[in-house]
């Protein structure tokens, strides 16, 4: 390697340039690391099974990463920060994380090797006065991976480290090369870095002016690593498929499936709303507002864990009155294509007059051009033209109503962090189109794109506990999408969604009634919901790990009792008529009744029903132990095919 003269300071990136990673993927070495961790943890009265480690650390991960591709600012998630959130998800006192950064590093050195020939290169340019540093995006701090550099190369070959954990800044994005030069008193131009990565080694430095050389790393190491990770990942999941059931709820009794089977799955998905609730706090101002209806048991849920297990968060929580009706007035006022698109298949087959008593919120008395059917594109033009007048103003008032109720709870919030159960996210959607100069983001259960609209707004929406549009059966929590309405059943209360805003004493209130935490028992009527927050009261103070290790059978209990239920399972998770919303009055029921049909017409009714295994244990009980696994190996094949793609 040629040094120009100019040249005062050689750069080198560390992971795959300096230290080269061997054939072991990131999965495998967080599995190594999490077994000895567990290993440790026994010795201190702490039994947690290495997957409940491995898993609560990938989702910690998971989030952190998610959380900073939506920071306003730089910034880097740090290794640190991520062991804090698993040990505090887990109920592991937090003065074990030095132990688990400590394995971490163990676990790293057993993983790589020095480059020796490149080590060389920099030491003869280092006898010849040259200043060597590494410059490195990890989530590594410094001090750790000049650790990492010493265990290889010795003491001396390396005058600096900058990790980008250290920092907040990153090679990819260049502002690290920026804080390196000026550590060091030089000018880009006289700073030369060596690197692996052509984004963030040479691309990024080359812009700045920085002289880069190009150390591409041999592809068929990618490829190893990729057939590592799966392996590990296929031992994961065949241990997953391997262990016990859960203890069996009484399967008539929907309180004792409640506590039982939803319980622990509810403190998980409470789990990753903190972790990624303090991510998010950790970096700015932010205001955690949960979706009216669903939000409102989620919410319940959610101050019930953190208050249990004690988990701090400092960012102020509020219930928003919400929907698709409500948000779908923004974008529509803004004239954007998320409006148009959620109003067509909502209001399929229905009349132009019919959208405007849902949108302005009373009958009108319209031309004859509303009397046609309804189209979302030209809606808009009657709407924005002489005969909607009236219209436009019903619902630009109601418009403005929602945005002072919103205002009011982000108390100059930077961040809207929502909270819904799922799916397609259609509230932020339309809420980012109508309100774009706010940072708004959702979190809920499940993301899916069951709807086959566009997926810009994905960026900013994450299912903590599902993302994928169908089911797999690699993927247990999958089993939700075969029956979603049971998770909506169980965290919404018998409340109206909210549709019309009004205002009572400078407040703004809503046909919805008082929401907000506290006034509304959303356990009532509910024994699911009831249920699942009985568990919650159960768990010991540092219960994490507990409810974090039954979840893993609940959930196979769960699919269970979806995919094959039981006559008394259909008792038990048959839910309520589900309501249209949308500012219409329509109930979907779960079963359409099919008594008296026969059969090829009760097959031919199975694509409309809501809860197709459920339909068909109660239609077809003599049939049903052929059609199930039936329909079981078109979900499986169906979602197999979904994952090859």
């Amino acid at each position: 390697m040629s040094c120009a003269g100019r040249v005062a300071v050689i750069s080198t990136d560390v992971f795959d340039t300096l230290l080269i990673r061997t054939s072991r993927s990131e999965r495998t070495r967080i599995f190594k690391g999490e077994q000895l961790f567990s290993a440790l943890l026994a010795q201190h009265g702490w039994r947690i099974p290495v997957d409940v480690l491995v898993n609560t650390r990938l989702q910690a991960q998971r989030l952190a990463f998610r959380g900073l591709s939506l920071r306003k600012t730089a910034g880097e998630v740090r290794l640190s920060d991520i062991i804090y959130r698993q040990l505090a998800i887990l109920g592991v006192p937090q003065s074990m994380a030095e132990d688990r950064l400590r394995i971490e590093q163990q676990v790293e050195k057993a993983s790589l090797v020095g480059n020796q020939q490149l080590a060389r290169i920099l030491r003869a340019h280092r006898m010849a006065g040259k200043r060597i540093i590494a410059i490195s995006d990890t989530t590594l701090s410094g001090p750790a991976v000049e650790d990492l550099v010493r265990h290889f190369h010795g003491p001396h070959l390396v005058d600096r480290v900058y990790s980008s954990a250290d920092y907040g800044l990153t090679k990819r994005k260049g502002d690290l090369f920026l804080a390196a030069a000026q550590a060091e008193n030089v000018s880009l131009s006289e700073l030369l870095h060596i690197g692996d990565d052509l984004l963030a080694d040479v691309k990024m430095p080359t812009a700045k002016g920085i002289t880069a050389r190009h150390l591409q790393q041999p592809s068929y190491r990618r490829y190893l690593r990729a057939a590592d990770a799966l392996v590990t990942e296929s031992k994961r999941f065949v241990r997953g498929s391997s262990k016990g059931r859960t203890a069996e709820a009484s399967s008539a009794d929907p309180s004792a499936f409640g506590r039982i089977v939803l319980g622990p799955i509810v403190v998980q998905f409470c789990l990753l709303i903190w972790a990624y609730a303090s991510e998010a706090r950790a970096s700015g101002t932010a205001s955690l507002m949960f979706c009216a209806r669903g939000g409102i048991g989620i919410r319940e849920a959610f101050e019930r864990v953190i208050a249990r297990l004690g988990l701090p968060l400092d960012m102020p929580r509020e219930n928003l009155m919400i929907s698709r009706l409500v948000a779908a007035r923004a974008a529509i006022l803004a004239q954007r294509h998320s409006a148009i698109e959620e109003l067509d298949r909502e209001f399929k087959g229905s009349s132009f007059a019919e959208v405007a008593a849902a949108l302005g919120g009373r009958n009108y008395e319209l031309s004859q051009d509303w009397q046609g059917l309804f189209t979302g594109q030209h809606f808009l033009k009657l709407l924005f033209g002489h005969s909607g007048t009236e219209v436009f103003s019903d619902i630009k008032k109601q418009n403005e109503l929602f945005a002072r109720h919103l205002g009011q709870l982000a108390k100059g919030a930077d961040r809207i962090i929502l909270c819904d159960t799922g799916l397609y996210a259609s509230t932020q959607r339309l809420l980012a189109d109508g309100f774009p100069a706010l940072r708004i983001e959702t979190i809920q259960f499940a993301r899916s794109n069951y709807k086959g609209h566009g997926e810009e707004h994905f960026a900013k929406v994450t299912g903590l506990m599902v993302e994928q549009d169908v089911y797999s059966p690699l993927n247990v929590h999958s089993c939700v999408l075969r029956y979603w309405h049971l998770i909506e059943s169980l965290f919404e209360p018998a409340v109206p969604s909210a549709r019309l805003f009004s205002e009572k004493g400078g407040q703004v209130a809503a046909n919805c009634g008082d929401i907000t935490f506290g006034k509304i028992n959303p356990a009532a009527n509910n024994p699911l919901l009831r249920g699942a927050l009985d568990y919650i009261e159960s768990l010991p103070p540092n219960g994490g790990a507990t409810a974090l290790n039954a979840a893993e059978a609940a959930w196979r209990r769960l699919r269970q009792a979806i995919t094959r239920p039981t006559d008394a399972e259909l008792k038990c998770l048959e839910v309520a008529g589900r309501s249209v919303d949308f500012g219409r009055p329509d109930i979907l029921q779960i079963f359409t009744p099919a008594q008296h049909k026969g059969f090829m017409t009760k097959l031919a009714l199975l694509k409309a029903q809501l809860w197709r295994e459920g339909t068909i244990a109660r239609e077809f009980p003599y049939l049903k132990h052929a059609l199930l696994p039936l329909l079981g190996t078109a979900h499986s094949m169906r979602g197999l095919l979904a994952e090859l793609h």
